[in-house]
């Protein structure tokens, strides 16, 4: 029997999910992309990942790596559109776009840009967004400086692929704190518990990014619960790493994982009126690459 792929295991009945879709123009892609963040964006409102105007998500240019899409400061997250969206180059740090017939009046988070920039060169080849936020249960776990255990099937998702970076240096105001941030991400992980701070998970979509913050946020969470029962004296049943392998496996491919997020993506379009809602403001974007 011919080797299946992630999304043919999981399809029963003849068709298959569709993965990452492919478009005929930069344009078009670029479109989905920042139409896709939003709605990750108010995925996360309606979790409750915000806190002031801390959290960010970043995407790289379809069009021009060297260039990537960031949330502006200071706008609730279940509020933000395409057009809300502000691209930037990387490696200086400079805004490149702008909205037409409008002036520059957009900034972004100094540290998102910090953190973000820093794991998008160092991880080129494989990330093109990054999710940060400063989640709940995420802040609770993340005071024990610990990985999560395989309690369950969803985190077998970032099995051997998820580190903590065990120190803590403040609001990141330096680009120090970003390298160290981008070294505990290392060359593989997906995702990292931040001592003291939040979680950051990385995907080859932002759709993959934000369902596996959430994985790891609600993980986070069980592991809290856990603990307490088992302070009580309940034993523990962990997954073992052949299992745990397998699984992650069959559920981590990068299209299996955009396929993971479409669901909630879905919900909240149709939350809003439609698709066409959250690209309100793309065609007024313009920016000289």
């Amino acid at each position: 029997m011919p080797h299946k792929t992630p999304l043919e295991a999981i399809s029963h009945g003849g068709v298959v999910m569709p993965g990452i879709p492919t478009f005929p123009s930069y344009l078009e892609h670029r479109k989905h992309i920042l139409v896709h963040m939003a709605a990750t964006f108010r995925y996360f409102a309606r979790c409750n990942f915000t806190e002031g105007q801390s959290g960010h998500i970043s995407v790289r240019d379809p069009e021009h790596p060297g260039l990537m899409w960031m949330n502006p400061l200071g706008r609730h997250f279940g509020m933000l559109t395409a057009g809300d969206m502000i691209c930037l180059d990387i490696e200086s740090g400079k805004i490149v776009s702008t909205l037409r017939g409008q002036p520059h009046t957009r900034t972004i988070n100094s540290a998102g840009y910090l953190i973000h920039s820093a794991v998008h060169k160092r991880r080129g080849g494989d990330v093109h967004a990054i999710c940060h936020a400063h989640s709940n249960a995420g802040r609770a776990w993340s005071v024990f400086a610990r990985p999560l255990e395989m309690l369950n099937q969803d985190i077998c998702f970032l099995h051997e692929h998820h580190a903590v970076y065990a120190q803590y240096g403040g609001i990141v105001f330096g680009e120090d704190e970003g390298e160290k941030i981008a070294d505990a991400l290392g060359a593989h992980n997906k995702a990292a518990i931040l001592m003291n701070h939040g979680l950051i998970t990385v995907g080859a979509t932002v759709d993959e990014a934000g369902f596996l913050f959430g994985i790891l946020d609600r993980s986070c969470a069980m592991q809290l619960q856990v603990e307490a029962a088992a302070a009580n004296g309940i034993p523990k049943n962990i997954i073992s790493d052949e299992e745990a392998r397998y699984n992650f496996v069959m559920a981590s491919e990068e299209n299996a994982l955009y396929r993971e997020a479409q669901p909630d993506l879905e919900y909240e379009m149709e939350c809003v009126g439609g698709e066409d809602k959250l690209a309100r403001g793309f065609e007024d974007l313009a920016f000289a690459a």
